[in-house]
C-alpha cells in the first residue's frame, strides 16, 4: 500500500507542504463509510439559507467510524493492514432527522443516521484499533451522522430554526457493503479533500 505524497495533490487541492518536513510525513487518518449517491440525493433539501454555513460537496460525505488523527508512516501502513482483520455484516444506513455539534455556538450542521448494533460494533472494532495502537480518541460517545455544513458565526436562532424545519428527516436503508481508511488532507482555503488509502469488505 502506498500512501499519497502531499506533493502529489499540490494542483488539485492547493496543499501547502512548506511546513512538512521533507523526511517525516504524517498522515490524517479516518475510517468511514461512503455515503451511497441515492442516499446523498435525500440531503439536498438540508442545503437552505443558512448564515455563515459552508456546505460541503457530497464528494466529502461520509459516516465516520473512528478518527485516528496523525500518525507517521509506519504507524499507517500497520493500522492499514490491522483493519483487514475487522469482521462485520453490509450496514444499513438510514436517515434519521439531523442536528448540530456545539450546544451554543454551532460549529457544523449534520444529518444524523440510525444507531443499530452491526453499525455500533463495527465503529467499536475500529475504536479498538486506535487503542490498541495507542491513538489517543475523543470522548465523545459514537453517534453516527453524515457532516453537511460547517458555520463560521451562524447564529443559534437560525440552526435551531434549520434543526426544526428538517428534524422530519428520513430514508429508506440503504446497504453499504465496504468501508474505507481515509487520508485528509487540507488545500487552499481549508478545502479538505479526503483520499481513500484502503478499502475493507463488509459481508
Amino acid at each position: 500500500m502506498s500512501f499519497a505524497n502531499p506533493a502529489d495533490l499540490v494542483g488539485l487541492v492547493g496543499f501547502n507542504i512548506d511546513q512538512v518536513h521533507p523526511e517525516i510525513v504524517m498522515h490524517r487518518l479516518f475510517a468511514a463509510l461512503p455515503v451511497p449517491d441515492d442516499l446523498a440525493d435525500r440531503l439536498e433539501p438540508l442545503r437552505v439559507d443558512v448564515y455563515g454555513a459552508r456546505w460541503r460537496r457530497r464528494e466529502h460525505y461520509h459516516v465516520t467510524l473512528c478518527f485516528y488523527g496523525k500518525v507517521d508512516g509506519e504507524v499507517a501502513h500497520e493500522l492499514a493492514d490491522a483493519l483487514d482483520t475487522v469482521r462485520a455484516p453490509a450496514i444499513s444506513l438510514e436517515l434519521s432527522g439531523v442536528g448540530w455539534v456545539g450546544r451554543k455556538e454551532p460549529r457544523a450542521l449534520y444529518a444524523r443516521v440510525a444507531e443499530t448494533d452491526a453499525l455500533s460494533d463495527l465503529a467499536e472494532q475500529c475504536r479498538k484499533l486506535a487503542r490498541q495502537f495507542r491513538l489517543t480518541l475523543g470522548q465523545d460517545p459514537f453517534v453516527p451522522h453524515i457532516t453537511v455544513a460547517y458555520c463560521n458565526q451562524s447564529p443559534l436562532e437560525a440552526v435551531r430554526a434549520w434543526s426544526e424545519d428538517f428534524q422530519i428527516l428520513r430514508s429508506e436503508p440503504y446497504l453499504v457493503d465496504a468501508f474505507h481508511l481515509y487520508e485528509s488532507f487540507t488545500g487552499h482555503r481549508r478545502q479538505s479533500l479526503y483520499v481513500p488509502q484502503a478499502d475493507y469488505t463488509l459481508v
